[in-house]
C-alpha cells in the first residue's frame, strides 16, 4: 500500500494587527515548519496590503485566497481579512462558501475547498475554514460545521479528507461534537477524527491567556484572567467516507506558541501535524 507523510499547517494569522513585524516573522517560521498543506485564517490580501503574498514569500506552492473565487467583495475584508490555502504540490480550486449567516455577518470569513494532487497517492480533498467567533454564535457555528460536511460530501475523494481551521469552538461544543461522530444536529450525523484528540500530548489550548496577544480580548469576553481554549483544529476523513484508504496521525503539536525574539506572532497558536496517508 504506497503512503506518504503529508505535514499540515492551520494558523489564524490575526490580520494585520500588533507589530508589524509579525508577518515577516511568521513567514520565516513557516519555512522553517516545512509545511506540505497549509490552512490560513485573517488573511489580508487587497490592492493595498498584500500580506498573504508576503506570508509565503520564497514558498514555490500553489495558493488560493477566498477573493480568488469569490465575485464579490465581503464587508469588513480589509480589516478581519480571509482564509486561505497553499499546498506544496498543485491544488484546484473546487468551491467557496461565505461564512456569513444571518447574526454573524460582522466578518468576512469563508470555507475553501481544493484538490490537492499528492504525489504517488491521487487527489486528496483540503478544506480550509473559519467559524463565527462569539461566544454566543454557537447555533451559527453548527450551521457551519454542517455546512463544511456537505462540502466534503460533494467533492471528497478516495484519500482520507483533511480539513483545518479556526472552528471558535471548544471540544464540548456541539458543531465539534457533530464533527467527531459524539452528536447529530438536525437529524444528521458525520465522523472526522480530531487529529489532536487522536494523537496530541496535553490540552492543546491555542486561544489563551497565557499569550499576551490574546488576554486583553479574552479578558474582555469572557472576564477572566486565566483562560484557555483548544479552536484550532485538523480534521481527517474517517474510514466509513474512505473505506479504501487511511490518514493515521504520526505526530502534532502546537507551532508559533512561543515568542520569538520577544515578539509573539499571533492571538492564536497553529496547529502542526504529520499526517501519514496511504491508499490501497
Amino acid at each position: 500500500m504506497p503512503s506518504r507523510v503529508v505535514r499540515v499547517l492551520t494558523f489564524n494569522v490575526w490580520n494585520n494587527q500588533g507589530d508589524a513585524r509579525r508577518t515577516e516573522m511568521i513567514n520565516r517560521e513557516i519555512i522553517r515548519l516545512q509545511p506540505d498543506l497549509i490552512s490560513l485564517q485573517e488573511v489580508i490580501r487587497t490592492h493595498e496590503d498584500n500580506q498573504l503574498g508576503r506570508l509565503l514569500a520564497g514558498l514555490d506552492f500553489s495558493v488560493t485566497h477566498q477573493t480568488d473565487l469569490q465575485r464579490y467583495t465581503p464587508p469588513f475584508l480589509e480589516k478581519y481579512g480571509g482564509a486561505a490555502i497553499a499546498s506544496r504540490w498543485p491544488h484546484k480550486c473546487l468551491e467557496v462558501i461565505d461564512g456569513r449567516t444571518s447574526g454573524v455577518n460582522d466578518v468576512p470569513w469563508a470555507t475553501l475547498a481544493a484538490s490537492v494532487a499528492i504525489p504517488d497517492l491521487g487527489d486528496l480533498l483540503f478544506i480550509g475554514t473559519t467559524s463565527a467567533w462569539r461566544l454566543n454564535a454557537e447555533i451559527a457555528r453548527e450551521r457551519q460545521a454542517l455546512g463544511v460536511t456537505d462540502l466534503d460530501a460533494r467533492h471528497r475523494t478516495t484519500l482520507p479528507s483533511v480539513i483545518a481551521g479556526d472552528f471558535n469552538s471548544s471540544p464540548d461544543a456541539a458543531s465539534i461534537r457533530y464533527l467527531t461522530g459524539l452528536q447529530s444536529l438536525e437529524g444528521r450525523s458525520a465522523h472526522y477524527h480530531d487529529a489532536w484528540a487522536t494523537a496530541g500530548e496535553g490540552e492543546g489550548l491555542t486561544w489563551t491567556t497565557l499569550n499576551p496577544n490574546a488576554a486583553d480580548v479574552i479578558e474582555q469576553i469572557v472576564g477572566q484572567l486565566r483562560h484557555g481554549r483548544r479552536i484550532d483544529y485538523i480534521f481527517l476523513g474517517g474510514w466509513d467516507a474512505h473505506p479504501r484508504a487511511k490518514a493515521k496521525v504520526v505526530d502534532i503539536k502546537l507551532a508559533f506558541d512561543k515568542p520569538i525574539d520577544g515578539l509573539w506572532l499571533s492571538d492564536h497558536f497553529g496547529v502542526l501535524a504529520d499526517i501519514e496517508i496511504s491508499a490501497a
